[in-house]
């Protein structure tokens, strides 16, 4: 081997390990977060160190300004009364709503509040036979008679309506011929399952706004 093949060998093999330490500081980057509870996060201990923190959104603790959503979550194993606020920017899933698990990664800055930089959600599945429930072109053909009346209608998801809790209606409910379609409010966790196309069975009501108001979402079945 002479000179010349021997320094680019070394320039090579240099290279590929530049590469590989790269990528293992990446790799070991993205997952070095520690695990910890809701007590942990908000004692302080773990303040600017990535941490994953698992809980339940409270109720109704979520707003949305510009891209940045901002919510509470607690331990359902723990204290109900002990939560931490969680800020997160970025596209959140439809599953995101009420009482839904979180698991946010993220740093806990010196107000308390975890900068998530990661954000997913699970929510359990929920299945509802659909034998009694009304259609949706058959529940608007009842007008004011059913306003603010509990009922139970059955449909599909009109692709490309479904939207996380907090930012208007939740999805587009749709008739088996779709021809007839219903906007529902609803701001409780979805089931990851839910997607476009989805056949539903809702329980709630319509009010005068023409939209109906679910009590409760679940997958036909």
């Amino acid at each position: 081997m002479n000179a010349k093949t021997k320094r680019r060998l070394v320039v090579v093999t240099g290279i590929i390990i530049i590469v590989l330490v790269v990528v293992l500081a990446v790799v070991g980057g993205s997952s070095s977060a520690k695990a910890v509870t809701v007590a942990d996060a908000v004692s302080g201990q773990y303040q600017d160190q990535k941490i994953q923190v698992s809980g339940n959104v409270v109720e109704n603790s979520f707003k949305t300004e510009g891209n940045v959503l901002t919510f509470d979550i607690y331990d359902p194993d723990g204290d109900p009364m002990q939560y931490v606020r969680v800020s997160y920017e970025g596209g959140v899933a439809a599953t995101f709503g009420n009482d839904v698990t979180a698991i946010c990664t993220g740093k806990v800055g010196a107000d308390g509040v975890l900068r998530a930089s990661e954000l997913v959600t699970k929510c359990p599945s929920k299945y509802e036979n659909a034998t009694d429930a009304l259609g949706v072109a058959q529940l608007l053909d009842y007008g004011d008679s059913v306003l603010d009346k509990t009922v139970k209608v059955a449909g599909t998801v009109k692709a490309g309506t479904l939207a996380a809790a907090g930012q208007g209606d939740r999805f587009v409910l749709v008739d088996a011929e779709g021809t007839t379609e219903m906007p529902v409010v609803f701001d409780d966790a979805l089931s990851d399952e839910v997607k476009d196309g989805s056949s539903l069975v809702l329980t709630g009501s319509i009010n005068a706004d023409g939209k109906f108001h679910a009590t409760n979402v679940a997958l036909e079945g």
